[in-house]
């Protein structure tokens, strides 16, 4: 898993809360990353409608949206993210061991199964939540 998807909702609340166009240095200094990293990203989001662009020496990204419409479900698949791929297959299709020609496909369904369910969560959040969280005063511990 990349940094991808914090940086993409750290950025879109933060652009949401500004309410203004903010430059791709500006949002990395906030994010702490690097600008180029940001732009990466932001090129996605934008091509997905979440967000515009603008160029020039004023140019930036702007939030124009609904956060209480755009759910975090659809800035993953603005990313085309995946929460649980896996970084290796066990095994070989080739192999006459019946566990080891069969385990890297049955876990790939297990990996697909779990990423429905991560993305089926995150359709119920929006940023519009994650905005009442980040203003919201902690619960006390009394």
């Amino acid at each position: 898993m990349t940094g991808e998807f914090s940086l993409a909702v750290h950025g879109l609340i933060y652009l949401s809360h500004m309410d203004k166009t903010i430059s791709s240095e500006t949002l990395a200094k906030n994010i702490c990353t690097n600008p180029a990293r940001v732009r990466k990203v932001m090129a996605k989001l934008k091509k997905a409608g979440l967000l515009s662009a603008r160029e020039g020496a004023d140019g930036g990204y702007l939030f124009e949206g609904d956060p209480a419409r755009i759910t975090l479900a659809q800035v993953a698949r603005a990313l085309q993210f995946s929460f649980t791929a896996p970084a290796w297959r066990s095994g070989g299709v080739d192999m006459d061991c019946l566990v080891a020609s069969g385990m890297a496909d049955i876990m790939d369904q297990v990996y697909s199964e779990l990423d429905a369910a991560c993305l089926s969560r995150l359709e119920t959040v929006t940023l519009a939540d994650i905005l009442r969280q980040v203003f919201s005063p902690p619960p006390s511990n009394q």
